[in-house]
């Protein structure tokens, strides 16, 4: 024998909302379950003799909702083995209602039938109480699951289940990392019933001094402001096709992938010099202007007909799951080692075993101070490198040996430039057996240089004089001023 549960909704407002069918339902069954008493029909019913069993003294028993959820449905699931259950959720079963999605779920595993019954969203009601098209753009969200992610600014919103200060607390803080403290929301209480409350307030109020129940509801109308929309990342998008569209900017529209290059390097540079500054303002800012940079090569991408920012996003998403096996699959990795020995695996198997070489593709792309350093790094890998720094700095010694006899033998310029490369390569191997970053390294000592000289103009322009007007060593008696100073 199958066992049975019947899920009827009871609307979204009072006794005179309620389907006839429903009322009878309700009237005539005697194994009658309520996820909540806190509803005005039940108020309403009581006074007509109705005879329930109610689930609210499980929400006092857990902290949280899904422990909640899990204990109605497996007690309904439990009841049903005895006899037909009916169960009546508030609003319609098949909206915000957890328990009924789970008992959906798990009624053919435990042969019980689900059966869903009528009921009225409390969707119509809102929408009448607010008057608001849906068809414009709706969303309806979870107040106790919210996220910033999930927030399309420019649609009616309607946040559900803010049962209570907290809930109402957090969704007013999720709201705000994406809307203005003073963007007006409404609280709506009761929709369509008499009771209904409806009150316009300032986001930040949001959690102050309202009355919460099971019937409360949050409404976001669509951002129709252009600053409040800059945060969306469909805007950036659409300002990106719009610079390169038709009526757009020329210089934005003649753009190419190889143009833009130069950009590109000079963006992340600046990046780093706000990193090396701890300047947190020029960060956002040049992180915006390397964005920028992603955007307008995939835009290019785009409107050439080869790939989009989708494109973009999705081959990034793939690659950081399938890279982290140990996050979002069944390895583990109990270190940083670890992690870059799995990373390093599945690298290879992406590449199908056709590299040619272990340096085929390191420091792709970089400078080239930073892609000596990644060449030296791929080959300390299988043991091509010096176990300690000190027959490094011989090696050093030995490179500016050699650059200066090619100088002195007045070599040809080539010559003496490999020599030069030479020297550099090595003193890049001398920086990696410290563990420092030679564009660090030389990014610090261009700006002790920048600020040395100037002090040195500082200095100058106290005498009233020009720098080109100075000897060098009078100069070099300023450089040593600074110096001293610290600077």
């Amino acid at each position: 024998m199958t066992n049975k549960i019947s899920i009827i909704g009871l609307g979204a407002g009072d006794l005179d909302q309620l389907p006839l069918g429903v009322y009878k339902r309700l009237k005539q069954d005697k194994n009658l379950f309520l996820r909540t008493k806190e509803h005005p029909v039940v108020a309403e019913l009581e006074q007509e003799g109705l005879q329930f069993q109610s689930f609210d003294s499980i929400y006092e028993k857990h902290d949280q909702f899904a422990d909640v959820y899990e204990e109605i449905t497996e007690t309904l699931l439990a009841e049903a083995k005895k006899e037909p259950v009916t169960y009546a959720v508030p609003g319609h079963p098949l909206i915000a209602e957890r328990t009924v999605q789970l008992l959906l779920e798990r009624g053919p595993e435990r042969n019980t039938e689900i059966e869903i019954g009528g009921g009225q969203s409390f969707l119509d009601a809102m929408f009448q109480a607010l008057e608001i098209d849906p068809i414009e753009g709706f969303q309806l969200l979870d107040g106790t699951e919210l996220s910033k992610e999930s927030l399309l600014l420019k649609s009616h919103t309607i946040i559900g289940q803010v049962y209570d200060s907290f809930v109402a607390s957090e969704v007013k803080l999720t709201l705000m990392e994406k809307l203005p403290d003073e963007y007006e929301v409404y609280i709506v209480t009761a929709a369509g019933s008499k009771d209904e409350v409806i009150r316009k307030v300032p986001l930040y109020e949001l959690d102050r001094e309202m009355e919460l129940s099971n019937l409360t509801s949050v409404y976001v109308p669509p951002a129709e402001e252009e600053q409040i929309l800059y945060k969306d990342f469909s805007k950036l998008r659409g300002i990106i096709s719009i610079l390169r569209g038709p009526n757009g900017c020329p210089w934005d529209k003649k753009q190419t992938h190889q143009s833009l290059k130069k950009y590109l390097i000079e963006e992340s540079y600046e990046l780093i010099e706000a990193i090396d500054n701890e300047d947190i303002d020029h960060m956002i800012e040049e992180l915006g202007d390397v964005l920028l940079q992603v955007m307008l090569h995939a835009q290019i991408g785009e409107d050439e007909g080869y790939f989009t920012i989708d494109d973009v996003i999705e081959g990034v998403s793939a690659k950081m799951v399938r890279r982290h096996p140990h996050v979002f699959g069944d390895k583990t990795a109990e270190n940083e080692e670890e992690v870059m020995k799995n990373w390093q695996e599945i690298k290879e198997q992406e590449k199908g075993g056709a590299v040619k070489s272990l340096l085929e593709g390191a420091g792709k792309g970089l400078p080239n101070l930073l892609k000596a350093y990644e060449l030296q790094k791929e080959a300390a890998k299988v043991g091509f490198d010096w176990k300690t720094a000190a027959p490094i700095l011989d090696k050093v010694k030995e490179e500016i040996d050699e650059l200066s006899a090619e100088i002195t033998e007045k070599g040809k310029l080539e010559d003496i430039q490999l020599e030069y490369g030479d020297l550099l390569f090595a003193l890049v191997n001398f920086a990696r057996h410290y563990d420092m970053n030679p564009e660090e390294a030389l990014f610090k000592a261009n700006q002790k240089f920048m600020r040395r000289f100037a002090y040195i103009e500082q200095r100058a322009a106290e005498n009233g004089k020009s720098v080109d007007s100075y000897s060098l060593e009078e100069l070099d008696s300023f450089w040593n001023e600074a110096k001293k100073q610290g600077l």
